[in-house]
């Protein structure tokens, strides 16, 4: 499972960090009863997309700080489900990262490092990617990839440069892994702020050897169940997205990728018709709702 979870900051001010709309006194009104009914309700969603088992393994992104990851894990139902974590120390201006939550009866951890993105402008700031091994049923080793890339905030075409360097970097990841690993098994997931068609994700899919070329689980509009997971000025993205290498997709459940649309997690879109994603903050109005972005799963099964 992967998911922007739209946000979620604690109501402490890091003075290293522009945090400062989300506490008591700024902007948003960011107080303790706000900052827990978010926490709950993104592990509503966790254990809404599991059906009868949470996921394995969920990337995050839009997670302030290791504090945050303790307090979803401990102070919500999600105490329940085992879970561990991994989380970046990038140098987004926002203090925000990415996380992955992991099962330990799934995945034997090994590591974990939160990679720096080398900007073509050298004062561009953003999320790390992390990366994360570990021994899945199978004996097999696999590689996680979970990434945030630079939103489009100041133009689609003054920012893609900037993702095309975030592409280059995952390339570079999944190519090194290429080189040591006989059956490489790799998930990239993450909020790309692009759409499979672009350039960037162009990038990271294919190789310059097409059998280490990435599988997209989520190019083809048609065959999937939700017209998008971002919804934006009335329009449907899939901004948000999932990739596996070829040995990986022995083991994905044929038609499984889906975006995760329960009812609950809309609202009536009053400007653009329709519906739209029930967000914690509608502008600065709050709405006390999930996120703007829908979740996004595939199902693998792994045997012993």
């Amino acid at each position: 499972m992967f998911y922007n979870v739209e946000n979620l900051f604690d109501t402490v001010d890091d003075p290293a960090t522009d945090d400062n709309e989300f506490t008591p006194g700024g902007a948003r009104r960011w107080t303790p009863r706000r900052y827990n009914a978010h926490l709950q309700q993104t592990a509503k969603v966790i254990n809404a997309v599991g059906e009868w088992d949470t996921p394995a393994l969920v990337g995050l992104c839009e997670v302030e700080n290791d504090s945050v990851v303790f307090h979803l894990l401990n102070r919500t139902p999600l105490r329940q489900q085992n879970y561990r974590y991994c989380i970046t120390k990038g140098t987004d201006p926002r203090g925000i990262n990415v996380v992955l939550l992991y099962q330990r009866d799934k995945f034997q951890y090994i590591d974990h490092q939160s990679k720096r993105i080398s900007f073509t402008n050298p004062n561009r700031r953003s999320r790390d990617i992390l990366h994360v091994t570990g021994k899945i049923l199978s004996g097999d080793t696999l590689d996680v990839f979970v990434c945030h890339f630079p939103s489009r905030s100041g133009g689609e075409k003054e920012t893609e440069q900037a993702r095309l360097d975030a592409a280059r970097c995952l390339r570079q990841l999944c190519d090194s892994i290429y080189s040591q690993r006989v059956k490489p098994c790799i998930i990239v997931m993450g909020d790309f702020n692009d759409e499979p068609t672009d350039k960037s994700i162009q990038m990271i899919l294919n190789a310059n050897d097409s059998q280490q070329n990435l599988i997209h689980l989520f190019a083809d509009r048609k065959t999937l169940n939700h017209p998008g997971s971002y919804k934006y000025q009335g329009e449907w993205n899939q901004l948000d997205q999932m990739m596996i290498s070829r040995p990986m997709a022995s083991f994905l459940v044929e038609k499984s990728p889906r975006i995760f649309n329960a009812p609950f997690l809309f609202t009536p879109d009053r400007t653009h018709r329709g519906q739209r994603p029930k967000r914690i903050f509608n502008g600065f109005k709050y709405e006390g709702g999930f996120s703007d972005h829908l979740p996004i799963v595939a199902d693998f099964i792994i045997n012993h």
